[in-house]
């Protein structure tokens, strides 16, 4: 009867997540950094100067429009379950 118990609570030890649960939170995680990279610069070199570089299309649109695509994929890999057979 012992055995019974130990060997059913073993069979229902599993991982949280599978293999492509984490492939899917690292590409999340990448693609979150690009965006953030992608913000980086349009500073002036020369402080009493205004650079219109900050408002390029770069950095207003395209970046958030990936981190946010980064953050679909992060939720969708945390919901993501595997069909049980």
């Amino acid at each position: 009867m012992a055995n019974q118990v130990k060997k059913g609570a073993e069979e229902k030890k599993q991982f949280a997540f599978s293999k492509k649960n984490y492939i899917l939170l690292i590409t999340g995680l990448v693609l979150i950094a690009i965006g953030f990279l992608l913000m980086i610069g349009g500073k002036s070199e020369d402080p009493q100067v205004f650079n219109y570089a900050i408002f390029n299309f770069q950095r207003i649109t395209m970046a958030p429009i990936i981190i946010l695509a980064g953050f679909v994929v992060e939720i969708y890999a945390i919901m993501w379950r595997p069909k049980s057979s």
